[in-house]
């Protein structure tokens, strides 16, 4: 019987009690019921994970009935680390939560795409053409049809297409483009391969195999802080967030871990429940306050005011206490041992513009300063000195001169951290000061420090010094001639130890005559708490009651307090300064390297934590060494034309101690000298096709290498970079995948569009002229070129701003529809991404994508390219020997200063040969290499025989005939997980051990011991699925995977004195490249933002009646995506207000008469956004704030000041470059792939914020609305 009509009969059905009446039974129909059950009903359970950029790497049950995901919930399973801890789980957010909505919804990329101007030209061509890549040369080479298709872009017309047609027409523009100009203008971008290892392998695998360029994302993202190789020579390796449980006091600066770090924000709530101490420090009253004991708010960006005042509190309390106290041993041991402090500094003669005659802190004394070189002939340019206990100039181990040479060298095994004198062998202890000791020998001298606190920039307080006349601080400081040559070859220098330095810097008095430091905390001088407070706006008693408890405790527990530290610092032109002033306090402190304290720096899931294995499968070296890489920041510069647009000048960042004759020019002419040097990488690296490069050797009958640098030098060959904006130098074929990047990380979004894709743009301001720009290395053109991009293909399954501006877009597979590996820096588990459905429409796997790519390469490249060689220019990379490179001074070749020799003075040349018709047997199966040469990773290596036989085994072998024929299969994703996981130390114990073995034959002490427990063990694809497996400790990471302590950054530094991998092979406070005292951050200090005057042209310029502010422009991480995903899915926007919005404070709104969820314009040069305004006391007056990401493709309307759709958060934005991150060839200071770089900041910008009077949607059905 129907369910209605039992309703109708309710009253007459039979009825039955039970339970002495407490219960009815009827005969009532329940079928009615299977809906609700059968919505939870679910046939299997698969476990998978989200592919984001959000650093949860969380569990998660993926629930599938009939081939369709239904929802998913977290998973509770992971393996138990710890009695003494808390669990992991459970992990996720309610972001991940909403995850499956994507897989069905409107906003899924369905079927391949094209747009159809694009593609109505190729099949006209295609039908005449000789063959595919002659009929893209038709069109490529037709401006009027290039144009078509290019003014299109981001105004719709897709049309649906074919995989094979599209794998045809993508696969003939990368041959046509390889053939006329060059492989590496074929450029690739994807982010963060630790949330997707082998999706990210695929586009960059095919990238490497044809000669394309891999785009750098984690400088470009600026997520990395170039601090962070300064001090360590390491990129940001920091604790796993359950070592946040073992911490006393936790400082959460800049980070909002609770809407940041969702899952992992228990361990912060746990640890107070402990008994922890914790202090929150944002602008803004972010969610993070409400969890802590103390909330600092300064003004935005002076973060490093802040740092550096606590510093001289630690210094002065703990360092030379008053009152009879006692200095705190364990500081002073830990600095001695683990830091540069007791290295001796070379102090250098100048005199200021007033006349007084001062010294200068110069570069580290070495041995090969002293006449006999201490008896190194390895490497002494590379080896630091310092003087012990007994007044005697000592050589310690472990400065970087001992890591690298023959292996029969004598000094061989003193690379660590024993308290050893190297030339001896006898234990040494080293002198911090000059001053210590019964009888010391020292002078005072006066040495001059550059002051930036005092300049004046808009909007920010400065605080002058009646003392810093020009900007130079004058402190009194010991110092001592010391002998360099023998009696009869007397040579002296005059030297002052790091720490010495370092404590005047801070202006801590310590007794000596007439100098001038502070005598207490209350002397408004740089850089007490009563001289932050006029800066930062934060009261003194709590900055020296948290810097005063933050050191105690770290005193009383041995370096148990922490710092955590999101990205936000990072976003600042000066974020070095914020950064070295935090990480100076952690080190005086002795926290780094000790579980429960040290530096934790979360920003995207950027631990690849079974990096080594993958590399071989990502870069191709299994085939083809070395790869092309390029880091991001400078490229985009270049090539988004925004250098022409430049305004901030290089007299305005440098020192006031720099020598400003040899610091002219804009800021782009420093990025193509560190190109020339060989410090930075290039792409395109010559303007001549890097192929024809070779031929014209060959023909001169002449090695490739030798004519390279004589062409170079008599300027036959020009390089790339010297002039952006010719058409041969143009980057053509830009592949995105598994990033949005127009959407998201596009600093200088209208430029982008205008110059490199050539459409329709918001671009407010002119670029700046050949005279007003001061270009001095680089080419000007009068007229930029708008349009650079051939063809611009991305991938993805939801249809994202990046997809909507290119010329195919490709569905890929959701993270629910493909196999994959994933890790993060939060834990120390590898987890799978899984096929719990097959994918959707016609979707395919990143890896399906590639691999059809590189099939269809092998096939249209016949007739136009065969086996062929190319000339490859490398800059001087990180963890090789080529980081020794330039000991001394910046000489350059293009100039006459020294000759151009390859590795050495200029990047390294190398002839590389692909075998382009076998590009997709070569994509499929593990190539010869990893046999021959084997495997390795910062600086060590080890054969790897064993694993490719086994990974014969696991996968199989190609049997087909051919070039692979017998090689280990990688056919399909799996097979490329077995890869990575089967070369990993990290994943597969025997080669744990042999990384472990191969590092201590270098350091002189066996480490295999923190893997032999483990070196029976392989994790393998099928393992993962049905648990997250804890990785295995390598010396790829500086910390352990061990049962008795958590991860954290540094531990086997100082457990296993283990050497940081810069020039002391210490952590440095001391800074000592040319480039880095030139502009100012030898030593840390305080640098206020900069002014990148991008405001006051706009103001009034467009008026629309309502009052114009103008407020500093910040883009937090937010609640409601990660990054752009998320933030377009139904619920999501449910959450939220459907739409973009901008917050600032009551007081600015009700300045410009804004009231809550107005429709509001925030512009300047750059561009302009529209969006609507969310009022609240949480934000900080001088403030608004634009959370990362939101896209225009959702409720935009139209910005008035541009009469096209309202912008994204980085339409306002511009990047902006500094030289000190363009440094290589120098220790730490040295290029690796997401190591050191150009950083993209946007904090320091302005807008101009205003009350829209009218609303237009732009889609020509109704008029624009008057706003009231």
């Amino acid at each position: 019987m129907s369910h209605f009509l039992d309703r109708l009969n309710h009253f007459s059905n039979p009825k039955e009690s039970f339970s002495d009446g407490h219960g009815v039974t009827t005969g009532e129909d329940r079928t009615w019921e299977d809906a609700y059950r059968n919505r939870w009903a679910h046939d299997k359970i698969v476990r998978s994970t989200h592919g984001v950029n959000c650093t949860g790497s969380c569990s998660w049950k993926i629930y599938v009935k009939g081939g369709i995901v239904t929802w998913e919930t977290q998973q509770t399973d992971y393996p138990r680390t710890r009695a003494d801890l808390p669990n992991h789980e459970p992990r996720g957010c309610a972001r991940g939560a909403s995850y499956s909505w994507y897989l069905y919804s409107a906003n899924r990329v369905k079927y391949p795409m094209v747009r159809g101007k694009l593609l109505a030209h190729w099949r006209a061509a295609l039908a005449v053409a000789k063959s595919p890549v002659d009929a893209w040369a038709s069109i490529a080479e037709n401006t009027t049809a290039r144009k078509e298709w290019q003014q299109q872009r981001g105004l719709g017309g897709f049309v649906r297409s074919t995989w094979e047609e599209v794998n045809q027409l993508i696969a003939s523009a990368n041959v046509y483009t390889a053939k006329k100009y060059g492989p590496d203008r074929v450029i690739g971008f994807s982010p963060i391969p630790a949330m997707s290892m082998v999706s990210y392998a695929a586009g960059s695998r095919y990238l490497s195999l044809i000669g394309g360029v891999c785009m750098s994302f984690y400088d470009w993202y600026c997520d990395l802080p170039p601090a962070s190789p300064q001090v360590w020579g390491e990129q940001t390796d920091v604790p796993e967030s359950a070592d946040w449980y073992n911490s006393n006091f936790i400082i959460a600066w800049g980070s909002n871990v609770p809407q940041t770090r969702t899952p992992d924000a228990h361990f912060f709530t746990e640890v107070r429940y402990k008994g922890a101490k914790t202090v929150a420090i944002t602008p803004d009253y972010a969610e993070i306050s409400k969890l802590a004991d103390i909330w600092m708010h300064p003004k935005q960006g002076t973060d490093a005011a802040i740092a550096m005042a606590m510093g001289h509190v630690i210094l002065k309390e703990f360092y030379f206490p008053d009152g009879g106290r006692q200095r705190s041993s364990y500081f002073d041991d830990y600095v001695r041992r683990y830091t540069d402090m007791p290295m001796l500094v070379q102090l250098e003669e100048r005199t200021l513009p007033d006349g007084r005659q001062v010294v200068v802190p110069g570069r580290y004394i070495r041995a090969s300063d002293f006449n006999g070189k201490l008896g190194q002939a390895n490497n002494p340019d590379w080896k630091t000195v310092a003087i012990d206990q007994d007044d005697k100039v000592v050589l310690p181990n472990g400065s970087i001169g001992f890591r690298w040479g023959a292996a029969d060298r004598t000094d061989a095994g003193k690379w660590n951290l024993e308290d050893k004198e190297a030339r001896s062998g006898e234990t040494v202890k080293l002198k911090l000061s000059l001053m210590e000791g019964a009888q010391p020998d020292y002078e005072v001298g006066e040495v001059g420090f550059p002051y930036f606190g005092g300049i004046a920039t808009p909007h920010f307080s400065a605080n002058k010094q009646a003392e810093a006349t020009g900007d130079v601080l004058v402190r009194k400081v010991p110092v001592r001639r010391i002998k360099l040559g023998k009696a009869g070859e007397e040579r002296y220098a005059l030297v002052a130890t790091v720490f010495d330095l370092t404590v005047a810097n801070y202006g801590v008095a310590r007794g000596l005559a007439g100098e001038n430091a502070a005598t207490g905390f209350d002397d408004d001088t740089p850089y007490t708490p009563a001289w932050q407070e006029k800066i930062t706006g934060v009261k003194r008693d709590q900055v020296i009651a948290v810097a005063r408890q933050f050191a105690d405790n770290a005193d009383k527990t041995k370096g148990k307090s922490m710092v955590i530290i999101g990205a936000a610092m990072n976003h600042w032109y000066h974020s070095d300064m914020n950064y070295r002033g935090i990480i100076n306090m952690l080190m005086m402190c002795g926290c780094i390297g000790q579980s429960g304290g040290g530096w934790a720096h979360y920003v995207g899931q950027e631990k690849l934590r079974p990096q080594t294995g993958w590399t071989a499968l990502a870069f191709a070296l299994d085939w083809v060494r070395p790869p092309r890489q390029m880091n991001s920041t400078s490229f985009f510069y270049a090539h988004t034309d925004q250098w022409r647009y430049e305004k901030l000048g290089v007299e305005e960042i440098l020192s006031p101690l720099a020598d400003k004759a040899k610091f002219g020019g804009s800021l782009i002419d420093y990025n193509v000298r560190a190109e020339r040097m060989g410090w930075l990488p290039s792409a395109p690296q010559l303007q001549t096709n890097p192929m024809q490069v070779v031929r014209d050797a060959q023909a001169k009958g002449m090695d490739p290498k030798d004519y390279a640098v004589k062409a170079l030098k008599d300027g036959s060959l020009k390089m790339s970079c010297e002039d952006p904006d010719h058409p041969a130098n143009w980057p053509r074929n830009l592949f995105v995948w598994r990033s949005n990047l127009l959407g998201s990380s596009g600093k200088g979004h209208e430029y982008f569009l205008k110059h490199l894709l050539g459409t329709t743009h918001g671009v407010q301001g002119k670029d700046l002229g050949a005279d007003e720009a001061k270009p001095t290395e680089v080419q000007w053109h009068t007229q930029a070129p708008e349009g650079k991009l051939d063809l611009l293909v991305t991938l993805d399954f939801r249809m994202s701003t990046t997809c909507l501006y290119s010329d195919i877009v490709l569905p890929t597979a959701t993270w629910y529809e493909k196999n994959d590996l994933n890790t993060s820096d939060m834990h120390p588990f590898i987890h799978p991404l899984s096929t719990a459905v097959d994918p959707a429409w016609q979707s395919k796997s990143d890896w399906e994508i590639y691999k059809g790519f590189a099939k269809a390469y092998s096939e249209v490249c016949v007739g136009h390219l065969g086996v062929e060689k190319e000339l490859m220019l490398t800059p001087l990379m990180h963890d090789t020997p080529a980081e020794l490179a330039q000991p001394f001074g910046v000489a350059e070749w293009k100039k006459g200063e020294c000759d151009l020799i390859p590795g050495k003075t200029a990047p390294q040349i190398t002839v590389v040969e692909r075998d382009y018709p076998h590009t997709y047997q070569r994509f499929t199966a593990l190539g010869p290499l990893m046999e021959k040469v084997g495997n390795g990773g910062k600086g060590i290596a080890w054969n790897t025989d064993t694993e490719v036989g086994q990974l014969k085994e696991l996968n199989g072998t190609v049997k087909a005939q051919g070039v692979t024929q017998g090689m280990a299969n990688i056919s399909t994703d799996i097979d490329a997980c077995e890869v990575v996981l089967q070369l990993a130390p990290e994943t597969n114990g025997h080669v744990a051990v042999k990384a472990w073995d191969a590092l201590s034959k270098i350091t002189g002490r066996d480490h295999t011991h923190l893997a032999l427990h483990r070196e029976d063990e392989k994790i393998r694809f099928r393992d993962i699925q049905a648990q997250p497996r804890k990785i295995i400790s390598s010396p790829t990471w500086s910390g352990l995977e061990s049962e008795k302590v958590s991860y954290n950054a540094g531990y086997t530094n100082v457990h296993e004195l283990i050497p940081w991998r810069t020039l002391t092979g210490r952590q440095q406070f001391y800074l000592d490249h040319p480039w880095m005292i030139a502009f100012g951050e030898g030593l840390s200090s305080y640098r206020p933002p900069v002014d990148l005057k991008t405001v006051d042209e706009m103001i009034d310029r467009r008026p629309n009646g309502n009052r114009e502010i103008s407020l500093n422009f910040i883009t937090p991480h937010q609640k409601w995506g990660i990054h752009s995903t998320y933030t377009d899915n139904l619920m999501m926007l449910t959450l939220n207000r459907g739409g973009p919005v901008i917050w600032l404070s009551e007081d600015d709104a009700k300045s410009a008469g804004i009231a809550d969820n107005d429709w509001v314009e925030l512009f300047n040069t750059n561009g302009a956004i529209a969006a609507r305004a969310v009022v609240s006391q949480r934000v900080n007056p001088g403030m608004v704030m634009m959370y990362h990401a939101q896209e225009k493709i959702i409720n935009t309307p139209g910005a008035e000041i541009t009469g096209t759709r309202g912008g994204i958060h980085n339409s306002v934005t511009r990047i902006t470059t500094k030289p000190t991150h363009m440094i290589g060839g120098y220790a730490q200071f040295s290029y690796g792939f997401n190591y050191y770089g150009t950083i993209g900041t946007n904090r320091d910008e302005f807008v101009v914020v205003r009350k829209m009077a009218k609303v237009d949607w732009l889609d020509g059905e109704a008029p624009a609305t008057i706003q009231a």
